[in-house]
């Protein structure tokens, strides 16, 4: 028997709390004992039930997980090995990290950076994989920091933070749009050159905008996606992961068809094991594990069910780290 968090679907509605489960009802090839897991913003749709993220029920969200491996009928993996796991519709249609003991197809896995700790892994999470895979997206099509300023949006979220301190290191110049500008100290010491209100890019504006940036990551989508479109300078390329703002996009081809500009679609969930690895590689070099003390907010499982309403809320910086066995 393990301790997890179990969402139940009756017809009275959705139900979530922690319950004591038998290890037999787990499926998969590898058995891991997790050690720490997150909270994302998809776990806090799946746990409030505020987004259709869960089609399996009942469910043990959790998006992500790091841990050792107990047990393995997976060529690639023995006991004794320390593993991280991130999308593959895990927490959604597949029982999740939140839990003391998972069992996944071991293709999923990818080994746990000798740089990092499990826990140091989980402040990364799928938000920290992703910010690198936006990184790693806007330096392979050729973005460099000769090139002019980098936009992040949701700068104080967790693939914001995480991108921030990443194009820093990588030697760009980074201006961090976001609603909480009392933030500020926040973000420069993360690495941000200078802050803009996200009011700045959130309403509807015209179809090309005056050039500002060589490139953006951006988790917002709407009309924050579509603005910093129009504000991208010529030859210049957007990477897009999410949509905390909205999944429409109120654009125009003009920035496409009039300055060349690349936007380029970051997955994160399904992305195929060489992206995974490439930016775990790029984590483990560039990210300083000291910074993942200032983005990180640890919890313990219990604590899980009520932070998720934050991420509702609005109110979340960083990241929620979950240790699993407390």
């Amino acid at each position: 028997m393990f301790s997890a968090i179990l969402i139940e679907k009756t017809d009275a509605g959705q139900t979530v709390s922690i319950q004591e489960i038998d290890e037999a009802r787990l499926e998969g090839d590898v058995t891991i004992d997790v050690e720490y897991s997150t909270l994302n913003y998809k776990d806090g749709l799946a746990i409030t039930g505020k987004g259709p993220v869960v089609r399996k029920w009942p469910m043990v969200p959790g998006i992500d997980l790091a841990g050792t491996v107990s047990a393995s009928d997976h060529p690639d993996w023995k006991a004794g090995d320390k593993v991280v796991l991130n999308g593959w519709g895990v927490g959604e249609t597949h029982w999740g990290g939140l839990g003391q003991k998972a069992k996944l197809k071991g293709d999923w896995l990818v080994p746990l950076p000798a740089a990092f700790s499990p826990g140091q892994a989980m402040a990364i999470g799928t938000a920290g994989y992703t910010a690198a895979l936006c990184v790693d997206a806007l330096v392979r099509y050729g973005i460099s920091p000769q090139q002019g300023e980098i936009l992040v949006t949701g700068a104080t979220g967790g693939v914001g933070s995480v991108a921030i301190a990443l194009l820093k290191k990588a030697g760009f110049t980074v201006v961090a749009a976001t609603g909480k500008v009392a933030e500020a100290d926040y973000l420069k010491s993360l690495g941000a050159a200078s802050i803009i209100d996200r009011a700045e890019l959130g309403t509807p504006g015209k179809p090309l905008q005056k050039e500002r940036w060589a490139g953006v990551v951006d988790t917002a989508g709407s009309a924050t996606l579509a603005n910093a479109c129009a504000q991208t300078r010529y030859g210049g390329a957007v990477a897009a992961c999410g949509l905390a703002q909205g999944a429409d996009l109120p654009a125009s081809v003009m920035p496409f068809i009039l300055r060349g500009v690349a936007l380029l679609g970051v997955d994160s969930v399904m992305a195929p094991k060489a992206k995974r690895l490439a930016a775990w590689d790029l984590l483990a070099r560039d990210l300083d594990p000291a910074a993942l003390e200032t983005i990180t907010t640890e919890i313990g499982l219990a604590d899980a069910i009520g932070a998720a309403q934050k991420f509702m809320d609005g109110t979340v910086k960083g990241r929620f780290v979950v240790d699993v066995n407390r």
